[in-house]
């Protein structure tokens, strides 16, 4: 059979005229490399045959601001039923491209900004100055295009929508079908698959070439990011409105052999001969467009030794590229585990709402008895929910876990213990879990569902009256026991909502921070890789008399394998102070500002889904429950949701 060699593959460019580039560090005599395909077109709908979109007509809420900005420039929303907040300027450019047109007051436009016309180039690995797309996949020999294709829709779309990185995983929605390495597919049938089961984790359920059985973890349902549906779009000019205004399509395209061998600029294929002939269907994620090129910007999944790093330029009308319809999906539902290093203290997300990112709180009121409080996401407004318990000392420390979505809560007694319920999402009830731990707890608990084991194990740390910390831990299986895993450190004074799984570690370092007697902030770290040992880290602030919530968030998570910056909130002097700690820098905690008045101490912290915007829960001194939260402009004070002791 012939085979393009280096040589050959540049002569062939060069006599047709073509503008894009071979992989200069192949030999001359080297063959072109060649990559494993799977894309099926017998069962895609041609883009001809395809109804045309109205995006106006089906387009569903989004907390993206950037997004919501977009659409009410395009009159695809109505503004004055538009609530958007300030968009913060991303880190890989100093502003965002396009003006803002709402304040951030978060309240709706009066009326519809003139239309601005449709955007001549998208590319979502940076819009408006922040990445958007997972890193670069490779199929490792298997006919998998169509799951990769697949599963990076859905990924990137989870991101957009809910500004969380979120890796899918491709064995999943691979092998949950029943395909083997061998076998061919189309995305449109794994986006159905998808629909109807969710996609997990690679932690859940890893891809693999080997044709492994299909055993996920037990805690697979509440581990994955649900779809509603996906949408087939065939107008160009439609599909560049989606790109432009949801994200990310899938597509197919025919391969000849000459692709392979691509290096850089815009494809094109060459002439059809012995040598470049039609090698067979290809599914990849389209990310972007430019006008000025006249191409689409693919996202292949040929590893980041292919290509531009792994990306690609294709001509407009090339090689069938706009042949069959592109597949889009919105509305995906992320789950409980993507964002639980987002949330501290008494308030999580969670993915109930229109838009899947409504707020849960619990609140701690006179009598030990616990509210629960819940935001709408879409009308931004504060709820009451029903009443549970009886020995609630101070606010609850609140999570989301796999266990099919439940909420989690863990709470000090008034009789110096701890106590565990939990939201199950099947009843619709809080129900009694046990008192457990040290009998002199004196403290808030910090509380998270860890990696350890699957279900992965509640860790628990508290202050206790010795101005120790002590941390317990429960096997999520059967006879689900807590054990005390001993306790570390001296001059406590006040422990609160800061228990993380970093990215820290292969396994993940547990960190805190905890109040020193001397008014300090003390933060600690657990290496898991090391023997699980709390060591004391620096120590930082003064005069704090309250207790810290701290998250890791996603300023400086360029990708899902990179650690985000440690975001702090305390009050001190009635005031509260927000730190941060840069953990791609130089890892020293600084001040960010200071903001409220007349408060108590904060009881949460989070980063949602509103545009890498920090939330804060903070109990003021009328013993009221008000709301911060920050965005572009900085921190605002938002509405009184309760009270609470």
């Amino acid at each position: 059979m012939p085979e393009f060699t280096a040589e050959e593959l540049r002569q062939h460019i060069t006599a047709a005229g073509l503008t894009w580039t071979a992989n200069p560090a192949l030999a001359a005599n080297a063959a072109i490399p060649r990559f494993s395909l799977g894309g099926e077109t017998k069962n895609l709908k041609r883009a001809t045959d395809v109804p045309a979109v109205e995006l106006k007509d089906i387009l569903l809420p989004v907390s993206n601001e950037f997004l919501k900005q977009r659409r009410v420039e395009l009159n695809l929303v109505d503004p004055a039923k538009t609530i958007v907040r300030l968009p913060p300027a991303g880190p890989l450019q100093a502003a965002a491209k396009t003006p803002v047109v709402a304040h951030a007051s978060g309240v709706a436009g009066a009326a519809a900004a003139p239309a601005v016309a449709a955007a001549t180039e998208v590319d979502w690995r940076s819009r408006w100055g922040w990445p958007w797309i997972t890193t670069i996949q490779d199929q490792d020999g298997c006919e998998a295009c169509w799951a990769f294709c697949a599963t990076c829709v859905v990924e990137s779309m989870t991101r957009i929508e809910h500004f969380m990185w979120s890796k899918r995983s491709e064995g999943d929605v691979h092998d949950g079908m029943g395909a083997k390495c061998a076998n061919t597919g189309d995305p449109a049938a794994a986006l159905n698959w998808i629909t109807s089961h969710g996609i997990c984790d690679p932690a859940c359920y890893p891809w693999s070439n080997a044709n492994p059985p299909y055993k996920p973890t037990s805690d697979r349902d509440g581990r994955t990011v649900q779809i509603p549906n996906h949408y087939e779009i065939g107008d160009i000019t439609k599909q560049k409105q989606w790109l432009d205004t949801v994200g990310p399509l899938g597509a197919t395209f025919t391969v000849y052999t000459d692709f392979f061998g691509y290096h850089t600029g815009v494809y094109q294929k060459g002439p059809t001969t012995a040598t470049n002939k039609v090698e067979g269907g290809h599914c990849v994620c389209i990310v972007g467009y430019d006008d000025t090129k006249k191409a689409w910007l693919m996202k292949n999944s040929w590893g980041t030794g292919w290509g531009m790093s792994g990306y690609c330029w294709i001509a407009y009308g090339n090689s069938d590229i706009d042949s069959w319809a592109k597949l889009g999906v919105q509305g995906t539902n992320p789950d409980p585990w993507t964002k639980h290093r987002l949330h501290s203290g008494n308030m999580i997300e969670s993915g109930d709402g229109a838009a899947h990112d409504n707020f849960e709180l619990l609140a701690a009121e006179p009598g030990g008895v616990i509210r629960h409080y819940w935001r709408d996401g879409s009308a931004l407004t504060w709820h009451q929910a029903e009443n549970f318990g009886n020995d609630c000392a101070i606010c609850p420390t609140l999570t989301g876990t796999t266990y099919n979505r439940n909420f989690e809560s863990i709470h000090l007694t008034t009789g110096g213990r701890l106590h565990h319920w939990f939201f199950d999402q099947s009843t619709k009830k809080w129900t009694d879990g046990p008192v457990f731990g040290p009998t002199d707890a004196a403290g808030v608990p910090g509380f998270i569902q860890s990696n350890y084991g699957a279900p992965g194990n509640f860790e628990v740390v508290v202050r206790t009256k010795d101005g120790k910390l002590n941390h317990w831990s429960r096997g999520n299986a059967s006879p689900f026991t807590w054990s005390d895993k001993g306790r570390f450190g001296a001059g406590i004074a006040l422990s609160g909502a800061s228990l993380i799984q970093s990215h820290y570690g292969k396994q993940g370092n547990f960190e805190l921070v905890a109040v020193l007697t001397n008014g300090q902030m003390q933060h600690w770290s657990c290496n898991n890789d090391a023997g699980g040992v709390w060591a004391a880290d620096a120590s930082f602030g003064s005069g704090v008399g309250s207790p810290p919530c701290m998250i890791e968030g996603e300023y400086g998570a360029s990708d899902e394998n990179h650690i985000g910056n440690f975001e702090l909130c305390v009050a001190v002097g009635g005031k509260i102070q927000h730190w941060w700690r840069d953990n791609q820098g130089d890892k020293q905690w600084r001040q960010s500002a200071t903001f409220g008045a007349n408060v108590k101490a904060v009881t949460a912290l989070i980063e949602g889904s509103y545009g890498y915007d920090l939330e804060v829960v903070a109990l003021r001194n009328d013993n009221q429950l008000q709301h911060f939260w920050r965005d572009g402009a900085g921190w605002h004070d938002g509405p009184v949701i309760g009270p609470a002791i």
